[in-house]
Formats: structure tokens, C-alpha cells, sequence
């Protein structure tokens, strides 16, 4: 019988522990997220989220690895790298108005099958039979979640509004795995990661100004600021880093295949939060989502 931590001898172990993290961490931001989200601009929460998680990944950058000038090589990657997150953050929030979180979890475990496909065609990383097989599991459990478990509202494809819109910010994280790798000239995941974030803050800043303006700062609710905090700092700065590290060791669709467990996550937050647990239908859908990063993750 197959060992299960076989995957992790025959791979990059950092690689995998980072993505690992980066999961639980995910998770958080889909629970707080659909709490903070009614009271705040997607975009100008989106702004500040990068504007704090910039200072924090470049205070480490400083007193780890330090800034060359080498790194501002061809500025225009972290602006492309920067735009497809921003997208993907202003998206999420967008979406978590209306759709539940572990709804929007699901959503999120499709990015593997884009990205896998994104890895092609930007790096030419083969997807085996197993893999495809693998992400076809994935996607089905993934769709079993966001049609909660209801076999209608599966046939007659009845998606949620704010699942669709969330979908299209997957569509630009999953290109933003395999960009990375092609991108990078070598730079530490730290000084990568700050000018990505100092990219994505210029553009959300020019796009959301008015928002940001508009918005009644003082007068939000705690949980708007608890989010902030957090998604600045779990699942912005750090989840950032872990991304670019495991990127950078793991192929593409490996690298996603750890998101096939942020809705099994999202129920612990859930949970812990009080705000109770999804249908035992939907339960399914998430084991099918674990084989898969099972089946994506052995060698």
C-alpha cells in the first residue's frame, strides 16, 4: 500500500510544509471575510490589506535579505504579478457579500485544475493522467459544495452570483502561480513578494481612490478591523512568502493542490466562530476534494 507521506520524500518538503500553511491560513480569510465584507468597499479594503501586508514583508526583507537594485530589474513583472492578485483579492471580497464561505472555499479548490492548465501554457509543465485525473475528482467535490449538495440545483447549473464573480478572481491566481516561477530572476521570496505587493497597492490605489475617500473609516465595525488585521497579516504577508517559496520548488498544480483542503478548513473556522456547519451532503464533496490532493500529492 502506497505511503501516504510519500509525496513529501520524493518532493520538496519545504515546499510542501509552506503550502500546508498556506491553507489553514486561506481558510481564516473566507470566514472573517463574509463577516467584514457587507460593511466595507471590496477594493479599498483590498488596498489597505496590501498597504500593511507591503510594510510588513519588506521590514523582514530588510533585516533578512536585504533590497539589491538587481531586484528592480524589469519593474514590470511585480505590476503583472500585482494586478493578477489585486483582481483576485477585490474579487474574493466581492463575491464573500453573498455566497457562503465554505461555497467560495469550493470555488477556490478549482484554481489547481486553472492552474494546471496556466502551467502549460506559460511553462510548459505536463499534466500525467493521474494529475488530470486527480483534478477531475477535485473539480467534481469542489462543484458537489458549491451547488450545496442539491442535485438539482447541480443539473440545472444554478450558481450563486457571488460564486460566479469569485470564480473569475481564481481564474487570475491560478495564472499567478506559474507567472511567478516565470518571472522571478532569482530574487529571495521576501524582496519578490514586497515589490509584488508595492505593484498591486499602485494599481488598487489608482482604481479604488474614490472608495478609499469615501469611506468612513472611523465609524466601521471591530470586525472589519479584525479582518484587516488578519487577512494583512496571515493571509497576506505570510501566505504571500508561502506561496513564492513553494512556487518556486513545486510544479504548478502541486503548488494549488493544497487549496483542495482550505474547505475543510473553512468548516473549523467555521465552527470555532459559531456559525455552524454545512449540510452533511456537502461533506462528500469535501472528501472528494481531500482524495484529490491525496492522489495530487503521492508520487
Amino acid at each position: 500500500m502506497a505511503n501516504p507521506l510519500g509525496a513529501f520524500r520524493h518532493a520538496n518538503l519545504g515546499g510542501h510544509i509552506a503550502m500546508l500553511a498556506f491553507s489553514a491560513l486561506v481558510a481564516g480569510s473566507f470566514s472573517l471575510g463574509s463577516m467584514a465584507a457587507p460593511f466595507v468597499d471590496p477594493a479599498a479594503l483590498t488596498t489597505l490589506r496590501f498597504v500593511f501586508a507591503a510594510i510588513l514583508v519588506g521590514t523582514a526583507a530588510l533585516a533578512t535579505t536585504g533590497f539589491k537594485r538587481s531586484a528592480l530589474a524589469a519593474p514590470w513583472r511585480y505590476l503583472v504579478l500585482g494586478g493578477l492578485l489585486a483582481v483576485y483579492f477585490v474579487l474574493m471580497f466581492e463575491g464573500l457579500k453573498t455566497a457562503a464561505p465554505v461555497s467560495t472555499a469550493a470555488v477556490f479548490t478549482l484554481t489547481p485544475l486553472l492552474a494546471a492548465g496556466f502551467g502549460w501554457l506559460v511553462l510548459r509543465q505536463i499534466t500525467t493522467p493521474r494529475m488530470a485525473l486527480a483534478l477531475s475528482i477535485g473539480a467534481a467535490g469542489a462543484a458537489w459544495v458549491i451547488f450545496r449538495a442539491d442535485w438539482q440545483a447541480l443539473m440545472g447549473f444554478h450558481i450563486g452570483r457571488g460564486e460566479m464573480i469569485y470564480f473569475w478572481g481564481c481564474v487570475s491566481h491560478a495564472l499567478y502561480t506559474p507567472m511567478v516561477r516565470k518571472l522571478n530572476k532569482g530574487e529571495s521570496a521576501l524582496v519578490f513578494s514586497f515589490w509584488t505587493m508595492v505593484a498591486g497597492t499602485i494599481i488598487l490605489a489608482l482604481w479604488a481612490w474614490p472608495a478609499i475617500l469615501a469611506t468612513d473609516w472611523v465609524g466601521l465595525p471591530p470586525i472589519v478591523w479584525i479582518t484587516l488585521a488578519y487577512v494583512a497579516i496571515a493571509s497576506s504577508a505570510i501566505t504571500f512568502v508561502l506561496m513564492q517559496y513553494a512556487s518556486l520548488r513545486l510544479p504548478s498544480a502541486k503548488v494549488m493542490a493544497y487549496t483542495y483542503l482550505t474547505p475543510s478548513w473553512v468548516i473549523l473556522w467555521e465552527i470555532a466562530l459559531g456559525r455552524g456547519v454545512p449540510p452533511l451532503g456537502v461533506l462528500a464533496g469535501i472528501a472528494m476534494t481531500i482524495l484529490a490532493l491525496y492522489l495530487l500529492l503521492e508520487e
